[in-house]
Formats: C-alpha cells, sequence, structure tokens
C-alpha cells in the first residue's frame, strides 16, 4: 500500500482503480437508457414516408457523430491542459477519448453507407462531410498509432498533445463542410434551416444522442481505469528493474 502511495505521488495522479458509486449508477442508468432508446427508435417514432424502416439507421449515426466529436472535443482541451499543467491525467484522460472517439467515428463511417444506399442509391459518394469525416478518423488513428511508439512516455504525451490540438481543426471542417461546399447530400435537420424532423422523431434523436453520450462516460471510465493498471505496473517494472541493475 505504502509502494501504492509512492507511486502516485510520483506520477502525480491517483492510481485507484476500483469501480465507484458513481460509475456503478452510470452503467445502469446507460442499460435502461439503452432500452428506452431501442423502444423509442423501432417502436415509438414513425417511420420515414421515403426511406422507410432503414431511415431508423439514422438515430445511431447521428448519434454516435456527435459524440465523436465531443470525444475529439475532450482531446483538444486535455491535450492543451497537458501541455500547461504536465500533469499526467490530463494525457490518459485524452488518451482514453481518442479511442472511444475513433470507435464512434468507425460507427458513424459504417452506418453512414448503408443509410447512404436508401437515400442517394450509392454505398459511398466523395462529398465533402463524408470524406473530411473518413480524413477525422484517419487523423485519430494516427494519433493512436503515435501513442504506441517506443519513446518516453512524456516524449509521446508532448507529441500527443500537438497532434490533437491540430486534428481537432478537422471537426469544425466536418461540421460546416455541408453549408461551405453547398451539399445537397446531407440534409440540415436541427438548426435555423432544419426542423425536418417530426417531433416523435425529433425526440427519439436527442434521446439516442444522451444515450450514447451516457456511454461515451461509461467507456471513459472504463478506459481510464485500465491506463491507470498499465501505468501502476509500467511504473512498478521500472522500479524493480532499477533496483536489481544497481
Amino acid at each position: 500500500m505504502s509502494i501504492f502511495r509512492n507511486n502516485e505521488k510520483e506520477l502525480g495522479m491517483s492510481l485507484n482503480t476500483k469501480p465507484t458509486l458513481f460509475s456503478n449508477i452510470t452503467l445502469w442508468v446507460g442499460c435502461v437508457m439503452l432500452f428506452i432508446d431501442l423502444f423509442l427508435i423501432f417502436i415509438y417514432s414513425d417511420i420515414e414516408k421515403t426511406m422507410g424502416v432503414v431511415q431508423k439507421i439514422f438515430y445511431f449515426h447521428v448519434g454516435t457523430a456527435w459524440n465523436a466529436f465531443f470525444a475529439f472535443f475532450v482531446v483538444f482541451v486535455c491535450s492543451i491542459m497537458y501541455l500547461i499543467t504536465k500533469k499526467r491525467i490530463y494525457d490518459v484522460i485524452a488518451t482514453v477519448s481518442a479511442e472511444i472517439g475513433v470507435i464512434f467515428t468507425a460507427i458513424v463511417l459504417t452506418t453512414g453507407p448503408i443509410w447512404a444506399k436508401s437515400a442517394w442509391n450509392i454505398w459511398w459518394s466523395w462529398e465533402p462531410r463524408l470524406t473530411s469525416t473518413l480524413i477525422l478518423l484517419f487523423i485519430y488513428i494516427a494519433y493512436i498509432m503515435i501513442r504506441h511508439m517506443d519513446a518516453a512516455w512524456d516524449r509521446i504525451a508532448k507529441w500527443c498533445a500537438v497532434f490533437g490540438i491540430i486534428g481537432f481543426l478537422d471537426v469544425p471542417i466536418v461540421y460546416y463542410s455541408v453549408k461551405w461546399w453547398n451539399s445537397r447530400l446531407h440534409p440540415i435537420v436541427v438548426g435555423d434551416e432544419g426542423g425536418g424532423l417530426a417531433p416523435d422523431m425529433l425526440f427519439t434523436m436527442f434521446f439516442s444522442l444522451a444515450t450514447m453520450f451516457i456511454f461515451y462516460i461509461i467507456l471513459m471510465q472504463k478506459g481510464i481505469r485500465v491506463e491507470k493498471s498499465k501505468i501502476e505496473l509500467q511504473h512498478i517494472k521500472t522500479k524493480i528493474t532499477d533496483k536489481f541493475s544497481k
């Protein structure tokens, strides 16, 4: 236990990996919200007249897209905080959030073509939003690859912080690409030019966003615990190696 406390002091962060009451509550809330969300999507909300049942993938598509943006925003903020404070906890949060963002973006680019086939009669179009989203995925895959480079953790953390800040510049490009390049393939459903959803569909969309956000929190908590365990194990290995090498 004393070794554990010493490691926490040296690393400048708590290494407690036990699930908290908040994490347990979040998990149960997420499971309940998921069942409610599925009910809202497949039973409560109306079937779209033009696309039919296929349109219901829209709720998963938009929910994961918006939360992917949020995940990369967290990477952006924590990267700045790490460069300012040099506290490793910000680096850990940025790492986990980037991984979650990649998962959500992969879901976006998987559900998108299914929706596109029904809406546009093609699986893929190199239009601005799809192209910029694919670039966003590659940016943060590269971010994760940098994480696994063979170098000191603080050097990698600094590289990733800079890369995470620069990479986030693609997020507003993805969001505003429809307006900037006047793309007609992606409709605007929320905002001054939107309003194309019926009230039940709009409610279901926002509930799906909230459900995906809860699962982002759940994945974040579990990811941080895993990263802390890795750091603690590596720190113990380093100390043991240093002790026996003397």
